[in-house]
């Protein structure tokens, strides 16, 4: 198994400042200091996500609440959590504006992971989510969602050619088979590694062979999964030094216009 001494980078997990927002399955980490130390202890450099809360918004005053809560763990540990941060599609106009705030006035650089079911954010290929990614194109802004009809996403990423997408999850089977071929597609498609998939041998090989290692981000979905466990992964498949940072860092970096 090759060895690995640059940055790694997890483009999808979950912190929370209130326990009610945890989203793992045991308790651990219990706090967001937990969670921060874990992720040290196993060599990351920087973690990205969204709060997630498992309620339907009734207003955009839900989603402005998750993501004050993303800056204020990036607040507290700012060598550390990078804030991913939700919009929601019956509220463009109000989503608009918020991303706009946060680009400008937080400098955030990444929308999701978004999770249509938990906030019941409608379909990803609505009028109101094409406002938005309006506004994401304008300011270059990818977003990580959560989507299990492929159609909807191939809807989106043709329509917004310019618009950095990554599809969360490689998932298993036969599923991960069309998701990976749907992103080699699509210049402007990527996927995240994060939950099911790289437990099977030869997952991320194949991808990289499919679609270049440039349109792969490292992820966990920790507190979920074992984040030590995806590091342990990449490594395993042997792929080459140039291979493992573009994986572990590069890719992210260059998708968010952000450095070290």
């Amino acid at each position: 198994m090759r060895t690995y001494d640059g940055p790694v980078i997890d483009a999808h997990i979950h912190p929370f400042i209130d326990t009610k927002d945890f989203i793992g399955r045991f308790g651990i980490p219990a706090t967001l200091e937990e969670m921060a130390s874990t992720l040290k202890a196993n060599g990351f450099t920087r973690a990205c996500g969204s709060v997630i809360e498992r309620k339907k918004a009734e207003s955009f005053e839900d989603v402005k609440k998750l993501n004050r809560m993303a800056l204020q763990a990036r607040d507290l540990y700012r060598d550390l959590f990078i804030p991913g941060i939700h919009v929601h599609g019956t509220f463009p106009e109000e989503s608009v504006q918020e991303l706009e705030y946060m680009y400008k006035e937080h400098s955030v650089r990444w929308i999701g992971e978004l999770v249509a079911h938990s906030l019941g954010t409608g379909a990803y290929d609505s009028p109101g989510m094409f406002a938005i990614y309006e506004t994401a194109v304008k300011l270059g802004v990818p977003v990580n969602i959560h989507c299990a009809d492929l159609a909807v996403v191939e809807t989106v990423v043709k329509n917004f050619p310019n618009l950095n997408v990554v599809l969360a999850h490689p998932d298993d089977a036969a599923s991960f088979l069309e998701r990976s071929g749907l992103v080699s597609r699509y210049k402007n498609l990527f996927l995240d590694i994060s939950g099911t998939g790289l437990f099977r041998w030869g997952m991320l090989k194949y991808c990289v062979k499919l679609m270049g290692p440039e349109k792969i981000l490292f992820g966990t979905d920790f507190p979920i999964c074992n984040p030590a466990m995806y590091v342990a992964g990449v490594l395993a498949e042997n792929l080459s030094p140039e291979e493992n940072h573009l994986i572990f860092a590069g890719n992210f970096l260059r998708l968010t216009g952000m450095t070290l």
